[in-house]
């Protein structure tokens, strides 16, 4: 079985042969990741280790260059929406944008899944155009000036699908963190009403090219799980399953939706003896991949950001590839 059909009969909940995996060396990899290219067009107008310039014109910020995190937008070029109608959106037609990826797929001799990212991040943009405060009030504050911007993000990661179709991709992945700890960050009714339709629009328009969806977001988002699953959601990607209860999470979702995990990031890796995170690694097999499928094994790729030790790391990934083998 290749890699490509392994993970597609592990969404599918057709029966793969083992637990795919996407691990560090030397454990290896069922994925090839890819996305597209900056537009040669667009130059940002900063560029330093500490504050730069992106697509959109946010402007980023870290604290010093030793920073491990991605820094935050500082500059919100959206703050008003008088300046939505004249406003620059980056262009994701352009076919210059995808040639890299168009080698990346042709070398795919090993036929791994290929999994591109693309720009549907609709909560995070929101916020990064608009400012934090402002994207979580303009539900109730400016609902039609916010419908139009949504739709103009759906528009543009649907833009990016038409191009990595082309090209045959697998899989296509975006980054929405919808939880706080303990409760998701906006009321799921105005979750409904604004975000859901447009996450249905981009997956049906990707499943209708024959590409599965995914998708990570962090937090408690236990309450927005069975919407992802209407909106047709194939893969959850999350770091977190302590706070929500793995197995609450797999008797209410598991053999409808795939999970794409961790070991919990921020609990057992930090507080968990080595043979914890075992322990933990074993569960997550057990209870998500139940269903002839239905798990995937990832480790979290910036270690450094949340304190995860090469011992445990090494035991969660040795874990997933011996465990998962049964």
């Amino acid at each position: 079985m290749t890699s490509r059909e392994r993970v597609k009969r592990a969404i599918l909940f057709q029966g793969p042969d083992r637990i795919p995996y996407n691990l560090p060396e030397p454990f290896g990899s069922d994925f090839l990741h890819l996305g597209p290219e900056p537009d040669p067009n667009w130059k940002p107008k900063i560029k330093t280790e500490t504050e730069w310039e992106d697509e959109f014109g946010c402007i980023w910020s870290k604290l010093s260059t030793g920073d491990k995190t991605i820094g935050q937008v500082k500059v919100h070029p959206l703050s008003d929406y008088a300046m939505l109608k004249n406003f620059r959106f980056p262009d994701y037609k352009n076919p210059v944008r995808y040639k890299e990826a168009q080698k990346i797929v042709s070398e795919n001799k090993e036929e791994k899944f290929v999994l591109a990212g693309i720009p549907c991040s609709i909560i995070h943009r929101l916020q990064y155009l608009r400012g934090f405060e402002q994207g979580l009030t303009d539900p109730y504050l400016y609902p039609e000036q916010l419908k139009i911007l949504l739709d103009k993000l759906t528009d543009i990661a649907i833009e990016a699908i038409e191009n990595f179709a082309k090209l045959g991709v697998d899989g296509i992945i975006s980054c929405d963190d919808w939880g706080l700890e303990d409760r998701p960050m906006v009321d799921p009714k105005i979750f409904r009403e604004f975000f859901k339709p447009r996450y249905a629009r981009v997956y049906k328009f990707a499943h209708q090219k024959g590409i599965l969806t995914f998708l990570h977001s962090c937090g408690y988002i236990i309450d927005l799980l069975e919407d992802f699953i209407e909106a047709e959601l194939n893969v959850i990607q999350m770091d977190q399953q302590e706070n929500m209860g793995m197995e609450r999470l797999s008797k209410f979702f598991g053999g409808r939706l795939c999970f794409w995990c961790p070991v919990d990031i921020q609990k057992t890796m930090i507080k968990g003896s080595v043979k914890d995170v075992k322990n933990y690694a074993k569960r997550l097999i057990d209870t998500f991949g139940k269903f002839n499928g239905g798990f995937i094994a990832k480790w979290y790729p910036s270690p450094e950001a949340v304190g995860h030790s090469k011992e445990k790391i090494d035991a969660m990934a040795k874990t997933f590839v011996e465990y998962g083998k049964k």
